[in-house]
């Protein structure tokens, strides 16, 4: 008979040689992905066409749960204290996993500890997008014309602390001027204000704005990215504009609770990395302005890391805060 010791022993090295074949047969059933934000958000058009993708690869549904609230904090949460078998991701990026540890005092969750890093997915760029009858036709049109009517353009954003609003107040220290922030529970609620002329401007991800660019409901005046976005090549980038230091791509990626195994993350990495060369969902992302962006989950972690030591350092110096 064994004694403690031994079987622990025995018990480590069957988890082990089991770990491989799990993963293999790994999903068996249908597979949550949670988007932590409203409907119509870069985030949720990213985790309906990658898990589109996973779906056929795996010969399994993946269902997207979008779970908004709490400037994304609701969802992540939900997704932190599920069950750490790989049947529940989170479909999150920078704004939620790497700022809003900073701008809430307390969270009831560790954007980094309670979480293991899967796969991303995508670069997005940010566009500055106007409501069409908005004088300011470039950056710099809008930079004079702030300075001359102090306080009396609004721009919108996802909520407070969301990288919507801090992409505003950089450029209030940037270039010395007063652009009033109006929160939304969500990028929808500003995007559609800033089409009804309710706000003057917002920063949107390019795939939730893209439609309305092209359809003429906004005008875009910039991209945060360090190059033009193939999908707009006639739009500049906010460094054209006149404004140094905005080179923004944000990445979204896909997460799962901590102690999920090793091999099943994995097999979900390798997947992903796969999908993400497949023809159909390259198209479907440059038509959104998407970047696909693989890494491995070392990496991806690394990336989290250092984007949550960043951004701490902006969020210190916006003064953004939520209790």
């Amino acid at each position: 008979m064994l004694n403690r010791k031994q079987f622990a022993i025995a018990l480590a090295a069957a988890t082990l040689m089991a770990g491989p074949a799990w993963a293999q047969s790994f999903p068996n059933r249908a597979v949550k992905i949670v988007v932590p934000q409203t409907p119509g958000g870069a985030s949720d058009a990213l985790a309906r066409i990658v898990g589109q993708k996973l779906s056929e690869r795996w010969g399994q549904p993946v269902v997207v749960d979008n779970k908004p609230g709490a400037g994304g904090n609701v969802g992540t949460e939900f997704v932190a204290k599920s069950p750490a078998d790989g049947y529940t991701l989170l479909m999150s990026y920078v704004g939620t996993q790497a700022i809003n540890g900073s701008v809430y005092r307390s969270l009831p969750f560790d954007p980094y500890k309670d979480f293991a890093t899967v796969a991303t997915v995508a670069t997005v760029p940010f566009a500055l997008v106007v409501n069409q009858n908005f004088p300011a036709r470039t950056t710099q049109e809008l930079v004079a014309y702030a300075k001359a009517h102090p306080g009396q353009v609004n721009f919108g954003s996802a909520g407070n602390g969301s990288l919507n609003q801090l992409l505003g107040e950089m450029v209030n220290l940037n270039q010395g001027i007063k652009l009033v922030h109006v929160p939304y529970k969500g990028a929808a609620g500003a995007l559609t204000d800033t089409i009804g002329g309710q706000i003057q401007l917002t920063f949107g991800s390019l795939p939730s704005v893209a439609a309305h660019i092209r359809g003429d409901k906004v005008r875009a005046l910039a991209v945060t990215g360090a190059k033009r976005s193939p999908a707009f090549p006639n739009v500049p980038t906010l460094a054209e504009g006149g404004l140094a230091g905005f080179e923004l791509s944000p990445w979204f990626g896909l997460l799962a609770p901590a102690g999920t195994p090793e091999p099943v993350v994995r097999k979900i990495n390798a997947d992903v990395a796969e999908v993400l060369r497949d023809r159909d969902l390259l198209e479907k992302f440059a038509a959104n302005g998407a970047d696909p962006y693989a890494t491995t989950p070392e990496q991806f972690s690394r990336i989290l890391a250092d984007d949550i030591h960043k951004w701490a350092q902006v969020v210190k110096a916006s003064g953004a805060k939520i209790d």
